[in-house]
């Protein structure tokens, strides 16, 4: 996936404006559920958020491991809540034209 823009983030962040977090980092942290779980989401989603209700402090390299490891972009970060986009694979399934 190439590197969004600005205009394209600014795109997305506006359509996950309404979204809900999908992904809550709890107590456990950066682990392979958390990784799993997140992995899954953009494979349905494309585009989601994840909340922090723990590790407020730790939120941002927090967030940049989780889309290096799932080779996802971080599009927007709101108070203790992170968008990430990932374009899917296959052409046919994408759901977000940018």
């Amino acid at each position: 996936m190439e590197i969004l823009k600005g205009s394209a983030k600014k795109h997305l962040r506006a359509l996950a404006h309404h979204l809900k977090p999908l992904v809550i980092v709890g107590r456990n942290g950066l682990n392979n559920q958390l990784i799993t779980a997140v992995d899954a989401a953009l494979n349905d989603h494309e585009l989601i958020k994840i909340k922090f209700s723990d590790f407020k402090e730790e939120k941002k390299e927090i967030a940049a491991e989780v889309a290096s490891r799932t080779k996802s972009e971080i599009v927007g970060m709101i108070g203790n809540i992170v968008i990430f986009y990932r374009q899917h694979p296959e052409a046919e399934k994408r759901k977000i034209k940018i």
